[in-house]
């Protein structure tokens, strides 16, 4: 998980959402990968400039590794990026600075809102209903020459602006540099906005980012726990940094894998003595946090809540599966708790539950399946020429016009692309990125006309029916049933057609992959 979210890896899944799925992940600010990609991140800023000229950009950039605000610096021109030795051993995200932030009392901030991510198959993710709002310390200009360098106008982490002079402690979660975020929300709502809308926009940003690094983190998750054997009881809670603009659109800043717990802050006394003072605002939010995840981890829990299911009104589940994310949203304000009960919990489940609404963005982990699948040697990530050459025979990818040359070639190029000069030659190999970007190309190069997910998705159907059909396959010859009841697969164009390859073979059984029509009739 601390791998996936770094901001390089973070930027690279998004980059593959946003090419698949570009409006839906409009949340997320065009970002470039340095060393690697500074000459492409000059020549588009060059093309939108002449495309725009009106266009005055800010970028700011972030190191892959840093946290609570070190080494990130604003910029206004690309050639002000500070390319320094250690770019290579510590690479950088460079990113479009979002300059027209939604301000409090003029000052800008951003919402830490916690996430649990509580099971990776099936996916199960919860987001706490209420978070922390930390706020810059000198009041916000928009960017310019004069301002670049004030750190305390225009970032947000909590850790460097401790450290102003302006710097407010509180002991109420609606003041200070520090509050919780459903003092804004109050304040929005009194100001007439509709906080079902903004909390129904931020569910979307968080459920469709864990989307994006679903696929990566399964195959992280195969290499270390043993196939057929059940897994640890595995969960993380995770710190979404998000800013609402001045139209109150919710922008993704970054994913934090361990977020602070710590629920007091440090003042020094005297020289050399520290104290640590309580802080009511942390503790309101932490703690309520860490007291459910523990609750909805609990290994015992899940005899209880089958027995409670059992037992629950027809009408009270019909009511459940009606609740949809555009019309409810998440509550302001927690729920109250029974009177001999402990309390209401403060995480909601936001997946499975609005699962139908996003289920289609989920094509990456279905690429990643695929990919899984022709690993072979159990422990790596990285997949071989022999098992790439599998995938395109298996998938009868080298039946429609696409020859296994071809896909050797393909293999090799794109491989090489995403091997760095200072990457071990151990490490070599196809990762999930390049493989998802060889799906991609074949997808375009087989379908045409169509917008890319819908050329991917076609391209899935087809590999995911063919293997299929293999399995089908192999199951029956193990079981020693003649060789006559395969099924054969013809593979134009536009459509699959499957039928028996004899009269009176046996019928064609279905799995979940099968989404074409079967079209068999009873001749052959």
């Amino acid at each position: 998980m601390t791998e996936m979210v770094r901001k390089v890896n973070l930027s690279r899944a998004m980059r593959t959402m946003q090419e698949l799925f570009p409006e839906e992940y409009n949340f997320y600010p065009r970002s470039w990968i340095l060393p690697d990609e500074f000459a492409i991140f000059l020549t588009e800023v060059n093309l939108m400039k002449e495309s725009n000229p009106r266009w005055r950009p800010t970028f700011i950039v972030k190191p892959d590794g840093g946290c609570q605000g070190d080494g990130i610096y604003l910029i206004k021109d690309p050639t002000e990026i500070r390319m320094m030795a250690n770019l290579q051993s510590r690479p950088a995200v460079v990113q479009e600075y979002m300059s027209k932030p939604f301000l409090i009392d003029k000052l800008k901030f951003d919402i830490r809102l916690y996430v649990l991510l509580k099971s990776l198959d099936p996916l199960e993710v919860y987001i706490a209903k209420d978070g922390l709002c930390r706020f810059c310390t000198e009041p916000y200009q928009e960017p310019a020459l004069r301002n670049l360098h004030q750190v305390y106008m225009h970032l947000t982490n909590y850790s460097l602006n401790i450290h102003s002079g302006n710097f407010v402690h509180s002991d109420s979660g609606n003041t200070g540099s520090k509050r919780m975020f459903s003092s804004i929300l109050d304040k929005l709502s009194s100001g007439g906005i509709d906080i079902r809308k903004v909390w129904s926009d931020i569910i979307s940003l968080v459920v469709k980012t864990v989307i994006a690094i679903v696929p990566e983190l399964k195959v992280f998750y195969q290499s270390d726990i043993p196939a057929g054997k059940p897994g640890p009881s595995c969960f993380q809670i995770l710190g979404f940094d998000i800013l609402l603009m001045k139209n109150l659109k919710p922008i993704l800043l970054e994913v934090n894998a361990n977020p602070s717990m710590k629920i007091e802050h440090e003042r020094e006394v005297s020289p050399g003595v520290i104290e640590y003072i309580p802080s009511p605002v942390d503790e309101e939010v932490k703690v309520a946090i860490i007291r459910d995840t523990l609750r909805l981890v609990d290994p015992h829990k899940k005899k209880k809540e089958q027995v409670a299911q059992a037992s629950a009104e027809p009408a009270e589940l019909a009511a459940q599966d009606r609740d949809s994310l555009f019309e409810e949203g998440l509550e302001s304000k927690p729920e109250e708790a029974p009177e001999a009960g402990p309390p209401a919990l403060c995480l909601k489940q936001v997946f499975p539950k609005y699962a139908k609404q996003f289920s289609y963005l989920r094509l990456v982990e279905r690429i990643a399946a695929l990919f899984i699948r022709f690993l072979g040697v159990k422990g790596t990530t990285k997949l071989g020429p022999t098992g790439f050459r599998m995938f395109i025979r298996n998938s009868k990818i080298s039946n429609s016009g696409f020859s296994m040359a071809a896909g050797d070639i393909l293999y090799i190029d794109i491989t090489r692309r995403g091997i760095g000069p200072s990457m071990d030659q151990r490490d070599a190999g196809m990762s999930l990125q390049a493989f998802v970007e060889a799906v991609c190309f074949l997808a375009q190069r087989r379908y045409k006309s169509l917008s890319l997910h819908e050329q991917v998705e076609l391209l899935l159907d087809f590999c995911e029916c063919n293997l299929a059909t293999l399995d089908e396959k192999r199951l029956a010859c193990s079981r020693g049933v003649p060789e006559r009841q395969a099924t054969l697969v013809t593979c134009p164009q536009d459509q699959l057609q499957l039928s028996p390859t004899t009269p009176g073979a046996a019928p064609f059984h279905r799995t979940a992959a099968h989404k074409f029509v079967d079209c068999r009739s009873s001749q052959p």
